[in-house]
């Protein structure tokens, strides 16, 4: 049956690559748990492992229900194709061991997430690939930098967790004419926010255990660029590097979550508008870092690639390192947890929990405050999120011995 290309974002996010009457009028796509796939001939197998026919092989290269999703995915990307992986760190690693070998360089922006961080500096360090760590906000930093020996340049937008932003047209004009890709990871805006690979970039890379799934229960990456080069990446970087293969419920759960990435989006960022404007009118709070604030440095910037300031808030307490922990543990209903992009609202300090890798003196290098605290604002009424932040607030600051939050700020 023919599927029909749909121009709206919501709308793709529903239907592309997916049509009930395919599955016996089936609205949701079957879950493909088989971990393999018959052939009628051996000649019919031969073709396939050649890549002369589309026949599905083995689990570890896709499923019928991946294909639609990484359809889907592609589409929302505005990519030729995508890949979807286990995690976010099986997407980036595959992709990193795909593109890089021995003697090539990676220049990677100074804020990244911190597993990220770690696969470069103790991964890929080690097997003989350089990397160099550059404040890509100034893409001067890469013009004076980038050579013949970089292979790829690596930033995110918003960088986790300080929210700095890079031009990523700027960056794609510099690396367009070299021998370089430059790879973006778009996890904290979503497709419905920014689309890197339309700025120029040349990958675009997912932790979809975050927004895209929405709702904590499951994890899942996903790259996204042309199409000989996902080829390569799926049959080298995932099958024979990685084995970062989805399940096939992970999947499914994704397709559902994706029908309702619009709406969240809205809310997400309508919720966190409201918070970080709070924030930065608090007396106890230094510097709230949010693309929606009129002081936000790079609104501007904000403003040319990214369609909405999204629901990632940074900010620093007027504070000690242990009165923001101690922040932290005094609230009650938002979750301390090293995860973003959930119904919940989340909170953490990342010098203590996910940049714990970094040194104290990388920390600073690389432009993380030991007091920065990282709110993922969730779908709870914004007025209870508030409240929450004001009270916990008020217990540090005013002396009060607070309640250790009922044993909610835990971490699992």
């Amino acid at each position: 049956m023919k599927h029909r290309h749909h121009a709206h974002f919501a709308t793709a996010a529903i239907h592309t690559g997916y049509h009930p009457q395919d599955q016996q009028g089936a609205l949701t796509p079957p879950i493909h748990i088989s971990s393999t796939y018959a052939f009628e001939t051996v000649e019919q197998g031969a073709e396939a492992f050649q890549g002369d026919n589309d026949r599905f092989i083995y689990a570890r290269l896709g499923s019928p229900t991946q294909q639609i999703l990484e359809q889907r995915l592609a589409r929302l990307e505005q990519a030729e194709a995508a890949l979807a992986t286990a995690s976010g760190m099986g997407a980036i690693t595959a992709t990193l061991w795909s593109l890089v070998k021995p003697g090539d360089e990676i220049i990677a922006d100074l804020s990244l997430y911190g597993c990220t961080y770690s696969f470069l500096e103790h991964g890929l360090k080690s097997f003989g690939v350089k990397i160099t760590y550059l404040n890509l906000s100034d893409p001067n930093n890469l013009t004076q930098h980038i050579s013949d020996q970089t292979r790829l340049v690596y930033s995110e937008s918003p960088t986790n967790p300080n929210m700095r932003l890079v031009d990523i047209a700027a960056l794609a004009a510099i690396t367009g004419p070299l021998d370089c890709q430059l790879m973006i990871d778009n996890t904290y805006c979503t497709p419905y926010l920014q689309n890197p690979l339309a700025l120029g970039a040349d990958l675009v890379v997912h932790s979809a255990t975050k927004y895209l799934g929405g709702h904590g229960d499951l994890l899942a990456g996903f790259v996204a660029g042309r199409q000989e080069v996902i080829d390569h990446i799926r049959m080298f970087g995932l099958k024979d590097m990685t084995g970062a293969v989805i399940s096939g419920f992970d999947v499914s759960l994704l397709l559902r979550g994706l029908k309702t990435l619009h709406v969240r989006m809205e809310r997400h960022g309508e919720n966190a508008q409201q918070v970080a404007e709070y924030l930065a009118a608090s007396p106890h709070v230094k510097r709230t870092y949010y693309p929606g604030l009129a002081d936000f440095p790079q609104r501007q910037l904000a403003a040319l690639q990214m369609r909405q300031a999204g629901g990632m808030i940074a900010f620093e307490l007027n504070a000690t390192r242990e009165q923001a922990a101690a922040f932290v543990n005094r609230l009650q209903m938002i979750l301390c947890a090293v995860s973003l992009g959930d119904a919940e609202t989340l909170i953490q300090h990342p010098a203590s929990m996910t940049h714990s890798t970094y040194t104290e003196e990388a920390l600073l290098a690389h432009l993380i405050s030991p007091t920065l605290i990282r709110l993922s604002v969730g779908l709870e009424h914004v007025d209870d999120i508030i409240a929450d932040l004001d009270q916990a607030l008020e217990s540090v600051f005013s002396g009060a011995s607070g309640d250790s939050n009922n044993g909610l700020a835990i971490l699992a």
